[in-house]
């Protein structure tokens, strides 16, 4: 009854990827539509490719929901987080690290140290997402009464998140990456820190250098002064009450399981809450739902600090829903796979193999909306040219990542993005030029395949080996 199905043509590729950029960028940017609409009606445009090239509804729609099942997690995760930061912030854990962190980072210093306190968080704790909600937040208060652009101090915060996303034993992403790749995920760790180490680094010296320009020229710490007063009239400050934090931080570093931990700490939050914030018990409980709701006077600590709960995230949430449909259909249809396919006769060297995965995960970002379809479509969709060329696979898993999680924050509708923008209440183009980490991780990548540097060889005879004999090549 249904069509013969095939591969959509060049020419169905084209239309679906212009419409889809036209549908996104006229409806946002010239109508004013909610971002949410837009997706929800290139779900349409591509159902309609789909039932052109022999699908039936149903296919499609299974399409769709196998999409949304595979990004569930992160779905998950941003409910969990949400009330994490309500709760955290309510009961004055945020605002006490807003407050010592006044107290004892020189502004000078303050970009390279929002930066590393980021990427130490997300080192021990995994996700990205936790550690801006928690120390990201924090550090977003103390860049904004210290008078660093808000776009400048989200760039510092995002970029050390990712350290953590891209090389943590502990993320989900890293661990999921290995994983397809067929890597053991300590070698794929060791890769990584080939371009990471270096990318963290000039990252750091760059967010040092851009601090000390700042600071030149704005020695005024009255605002600093006036929000230490501000949080230290409507909170109770003290060093105990950074004991939820120290407490997440410490099961999500012994690997228990990242969601649950999450809730733990959002629970501790409305406890510290009620034991030393003076709130109700009830009242405490419904910020977990509703999010944090003050008047400190302080206008900008307002619009900081009020924020946070499940209800807050749930834009966010259809959003991403929409989003992994998208996706779903996408890989349904075959239309990532006839994109990622005409790289690859093109791709005859490591530089090009390097660049296909790149643009691979890249494409699983901008049309999947997910980093969970990012590194599916990297790493799956190019591992066959690693193989044909006898590149080790740990060079396809580090690509991976930089094509796939690196660029996730970067993409305005993808998980990432839009929790980052939601989160720390600046917009994704807006930070987007100062995620200097990744833009550099990603360059240094690229480098390195074109240069032939720490590029890795397999025999074609050992190819199959766990362990295989390498060709020194750097």
């Amino acid at each position: 009854m249904n069509a013969e199905k095939r591969l959509p043509t060049l020419g169905e590729v084209i239309f679906v990827l212009v419409s889809f950029i036209v549908i996104m960028f006229f409806s946002v940017v010239q109508l004013g539509i909610p971002i949410q609409l837009a997706l929800l009606a290139t779900w349409f445009m591509i159902i309609l490719v789909g039932l052109k090239i022999g699908y039936s509804y149903k296919e499609l729609q299974d399409g769709i929901l196998k999409g949304i099942y595979d990004g569930l997690e992160a779905v998950l995760i941003l409910i969990s987080v949400g009330a994490l930061i309500g709760t955290w912030i309510s009961g004055g854990i945020v605002p006490s690290i807003i407050y010592y962190g006044l107290s004892i980072i020189d502004p000078s210093i303050f970009l390279m140290a929002a930066f590393i306190i980021c990427a130490i968080t997300s080192l021990a704790t995994g996700t990205s997402f936790g550690s801006a909600g928690t120390a990201g937040i924090a550090m977003m208060g103390i860049g904004a009464s210290f008078g660093f652009p808000v776009a400048l101090v989200a760039g510092a915060v995002i970029s050390g998140c990712y350290v953590g996303d891209k090389l943590s034993p502990l993320s989900d992403t890293t661990v999921m990456t290995a994983s397809l790749s067929k890597v053991n995920v300590i070698r794929h760790i060791k890769s990584m820190l080939y371009v990471s180490a270096p990318a963290f680094v000039i990252a750091a010296l760059l967010f040092l250098g851009m601090g000390l320009f700042f600071n030149s020229g704005n020695g005024d710490l009255s605002q600093a002064e006036a929000t230490m007063s501000a949080l230290n009239d409507y909170f109770n400050i003290s060093w105990y009450m950074v004991v939820p934090a120290v407490v997440v931080i410490i099961l999500l570093a012994l690997k228990m399981p990242s969601i649950p931990v999450i809730l733990f700490g959002a629970l501790l939050g409305s406890v510290w809450g009620f034991l030393f914030q003076n709130m109700s018990i009830l009242k405490s409980i419904n910020i977990l739902y509703s999010g944090n709701d003050i008047e400190s006077g302080v206008d900008f600590i307002d619009n900081l600090l009020n924020r946070g709960g499940i209800e807050f995230m749930l834009s966010v949430i259809v959003l991403i829903l929409f989003a992994l449909g998208v996706g779903g259909l996408m890989e349904k249809t075959g239309i990532l796979r006839a994109i990622c396919n005409s790289m690859l006769s093109w791709a005859d060297n490591a530089g090009k193999t390097t660049l296909s995965t790149i643009l691979s995960g890249f494409f699983g970002n901008f049309f999947g909306g997910a980093a969970y379809v990012s590194v599916i479509t990297a790493s799956k969709i190019t591992e066959e040219n690693y193989d044909r060329l006898n590149i080790d696979r740990r060079v396809l898993s580090r690509s991976t990542e930089a094509g796939g999680t690196l660029t996730t924050p970067m993409v305005p509708w993808s998980d990432g993005g839009v929790f980052m923008a939601t989160t720390l209440g600046v917009s994704t183009l807006t930070y987007l030029p100062f995620l200097w980490f990744n833009f550099l991780a990603i360059i240094i990548t690229l480098i390195y395949g074109f240069t032939n540097k720490f590029i890795w060889y397999t025999k074609p005879e050992k190819h199959s080996d766990d362990e295989p004999k390498e060709i020194a090549n750097s």
